[in-house]
């Protein structure tokens, strides 16, 4: 496709801002056409189905493949996930295997971590790969529900969180989003009331 053609999008991150700085990070990331893929609400109570499991165990999984990366609260929704990363410190990376990972001759095994900035894109680049590799194979091997094009929207929100008051308010976000999912502007339901 010709340059000219292609849609101007722009940014929706804070410019100039460094996205590697260690800090708390509010993530929400929403499957492509918000397609509820990942299970239902019921009496405000998330259900995951077996995407939904495999969605909260590679979220879970993070920390262990990147050092300095921890998740903080999250959760899994029927079309989207909310999160808190935590970047702990500069010069994090990916790595084959966790820290305390060693062989019974005492030598860690796998290659060794390679240290290099890691932003929150990159954080969040990798979560999209691997859901979306292990989706794919979920709907060959268990037939998920296939989706269109791309498991997930093109980009991410994502809000710097700034002191202990605004990590509070985003936790309690978090753990209260299915119980306002009723409410919630990704519930398709919700956005076709809006629509009328």
């Amino acid at each position: 496709m010709n340059k000219v053609n292609e849609p101007n999008r722009k940014s929706i991150r804070l410019k100039g801002y460094d996205y590697s700085t260690p800090g708390y990070y509010f993530v929400t990331v929403c499957t492509n056409d918000r397609r509820c893929l990942f299970g239902e609400i019921i009496d405000d109570v998330m259900i995951l189905n077996d995407a939904g499991r495999m969605v909260k165990s590679v979220l879970c999984e993070i920390p262990i493949f990147y050092a300095g990366i921890d998740i903080d609260k999250f959760v899994v929704m029927p079309n989207h996930i909310h999160c808190i990363i935590i970047i702990n410190s500069v010069g994090v990376g990916p790595r084959a295997y966790p820290e305390h990972h060693v062989a019974t001759d005492g030598q860690p095994q796998g290659v060794a971590p390679t240290y290099s900035n890691l932003s929150l894109s990159d954080v969040v680049h990798r979560f999209k790969s691997l859901t979306t590799n292990k989706y794919i194979k979920g709907v060959k091997q268990n037939r998920w529900e296939s989706f269109n094009g791309q498991l997930w929207q093109r980009n991410y929100y994502e809000h710097v969180i700034r002191n202990e008051i605004d990590l509070s308010e985003t936790r309690e976000y978090i753990l209260n989003n299915p119980k306002k999912w009723h409410l919630d502007k990704y519930n398709p339901q919700t956005m076709e009331t809006q629509r009328i």
